[in-house]
């Protein structure tokens, strides 16, 4: 019970340092995109974002590499093989600068083609496009690099340090707006250069944080073409998995720009965004979570590691149907608010992406499950082939003369069949039982939302749209999630630990 309640803590306080990172993140980046807006004007700004998504494009290769190299240091920590985790190391420095060459190979030919060739630059910009082009293959590469070092303090969940050096890296995009007023010449050059420089500083302060906090992340020279062959083979599946996702949330982009036209993709863009603000607050929770999912399957824990997938599932659910409750009544409200004119179908694009990131908030354990396993080919390509289905089904659907939004209806109910074939395809690697499963998950998360939205709704249905109702049904939302939560949806050990917490941030002694 003692090593529950410091996993509860260690998780709590990882948790609270993510959040703060993000939000002095965020707030730095709505202020700084502002001002640079104002500082380059529209069409510069227009260049930077566009020159800047080719390498983007070409930084996709890596994607895979990503999952696996975090799943193969947290792995090897968790597994205590301090040997192999050295090697490991060292292993996927090597891939990834591999990688990195390959990019700058890549970027240097058809991507240098592709900007000169096909994307409408004004003529006299174009010197500045190419520094912003090499500038921008440079911070790719710079990120790509860093991989390892970032897993590696994931793993040992040191978030600490993510908020310490997220504070270094805001006074330094706060200097660059600064020295952008400041110098005399090209704005869009400059930029592009001080945000390289930015990257290089951040860079040099996690490779130093690391080699001086973890014995393992000092390089070794040595070619272990087992290990590169086992980690590359992970990472492409992985690959798989991440591209089904690309090619089905693309295709669905285009298909309702074939059949819609392209006010239709505009309401899509709009409704992601919303979608993407309000997974942050789970993602970070998540982040806190996941080595500790991984660490338990290394050391053999595999109760540990169930007791810790169903804790992250309910409560990763619950902190999105916080948010997402008062959002998808307000939803209206809210774009009105925010974009003056909302486009036709962005209220409900929005209110069923949310609907689809609730059920998608369960998934993220049993991907993290699997990846600990190592065993993802046969998960990868089931999953993988389930989520592309949606390609199919969508333009069968539209071609019966749906409504656009019934795109992302199939979506969520192919999103939910994905989900259960997750969980049966555990139910061997991990030996998760599938009853434990739904009895410690989906029981208590039906039970609470049936439950807690009774008065929200009544609430809504009472009053006339506007600051009143949002500010009432946000209250209501609140207290009535928040109290089923507590009484239906968590066990008796974690709400006995929530509420000693909460006491202790009030200063109240029992």
């Amino acid at each position: 019970m003692s090593g529950n309640t410091e996993n509860n803590k260690r998780i709590a306080k990882n948790t609270l340092l993510l959040y703060t990172r993000m939000l002095l993140m965020m707030l730095v980046s709505l202020f700084t995109s502002r001002v640079i807006l104002q500082v380059l004007g529209i069409e510069d700004y227009g260049v930077y974002n566009v020159v800047g998504g080719i390498v983007s494009m070409f930084a996709f290769i890596n994607g895979g590499m990503v999952a696996a190299t975090q799943r193969y240091i947290t792995f090897e920590l968790g597994s205590g093989n301090k040997e192999r985790l050295q090697r490991v190391f060292s292993t996927s420095l090597q891939i990834h600068a591999m990688i990195s060459i390959l990019i700058v190979i890549l970027g240097e030919t058809v991507g240098l083609w592709f900007l000169q060739e096909k994307l409408v630059i004004p003529e006299d910009r174009m010197i500045a496009a190419m520094w912003v082009y090499q500038c921008s293959i440079l911070v790719c590469v710079l990120n790509i690099m860093s991989i390892p070092y970032n897993a590696d303090i994931v793993a040992h969940e040191k978030m600490s340090a993510f908020a310490m050096i997220s504070v270094v890296e805001v006074v330094l995009k706060l200097l660059v707006v600064y020295l952008l007023m400041l110098f005399p010449f090209d704005k869009l050059i400059v930029y592009a250069i001080l945000l390289l420089a930015v990257q290089f500083s951040i860079r040099l302060v996690y490779t130093a944080y690391c080699k001086r906090h973890f014995e393992e992340s000092s390089y070794i020279h040595r070619w272990n073409s087992d290990l590169i062959k086992e980690m590359l083979g992970f990472a492409g599946w992985s690959f798989w998995g991440s591209l089904a996702v690309v090619l089905y949330t693309q295709g669905v982009n285009m298909m309702l720009n074939v059949f819609f036209g392209p006010v239709v993709n505009a309401a899509r863009g709009i409704a992601i965004q919303v979608q993407s603000a309000v997974l942050q607050f789970v993602m970070n929770f998540q982040m806190a979570l996941n080595p500790q999912i991984t660490k338990s399957y290394a050391a053999g824990n595999l109760d540990q590691m169930h007791s810790l997938m169903f804790r992250s599932a309910r409560f990763s659910f619950l902190l999105l149907f916080f948010i997402a409750l008062p959002v998808l009544l307000e939803t209206n409200f809210l774009l009105t608010l925010w974009l003056k004119t909302v486009p036709d179908h962005t209220v409900i694009f929005a209110q069923i992406m949310l609907c689809i990131s609730l059920v998608y908030t369960t998934a993220n354990p049993c991907i993290i499950a699997n990846q600990a396993t190592g065993k993802v080919k046969v998960y990868q390509a089931v999953v993988g082939g389930i989520l592309l289905a949606i390609l199919p089904i969508s333009y069968i659907v539209l071609k019966m003369g749906a409504p656009a939004y019934s795109v992302f209806i199939v979506h969520f109910c192919v999103e939910s069949v994905a989900q259960f074939s997750r969980m049966f395809m555990l139910r061997k690697l991990i030996d998760l039982p599938i009853w434990a499963y739904m009895k410690n998950i989906y029981v208590p998360i039906v039970a609470t939302v049936i439950v807690s939205i009774i008065l929200p709704i009544f609430v809504y249905m009472q009053l006339k749209e506007g600051w009143l109702r949002f500010i009432v049904v946000g209250f209501a939302c609140v207290l009535s999630v928040g109290v089923t939560s507590l009484f239906v949806c968590i066990t008796k050990h974690e709400r006995m630990f929530l509420l000693n917490k909460g006491f202790r941030l009030l200063r109240i002694k029992k």
